[in-house]
């Protein structure tokens, strides 16, 4: 008996793409050099590894993701809310 997943669904876009490619879009920044993307044909999720190129997003990176996100926004409001040294003349 075969099984079908809800991802091997056809579709004219996914072919698209195999042929000429994804058409990243930004869709969300984590950090100042951490960004999601997302194909605009496809609908598929990429984000940037530890060097900087492409991967396909699965569920352990969107956790890790959201956790930098997290951490990166904390960091984000306590600098804002630091006012800055002024040495004495």
């Amino acid at each position: 008996m075969k099984h079908s997943t809800p991802n091997s669904s056809f579709s004219i876009a996914k072919i698209y793409c195999s042929i000429f490619g994804h058409n990243y879009i930004m869709s969300k920044q984590v950090t100042h050099h951490i960004k999601e993307y997302t194909c605009s044909h496809c609908r598929e999720q990429a984000t940037t590894n530890s060097r900087g190129r492409l991967e396909v997003m699965t569920p352990k990176l969107k956790e890790i993701n959201d956790a930098l996100a997290s951490v990166h926004a904390k960091k984000a409001a306590r600098n804002t809310n630091k006012v800055p040294f002024q040495a004495a003349s």
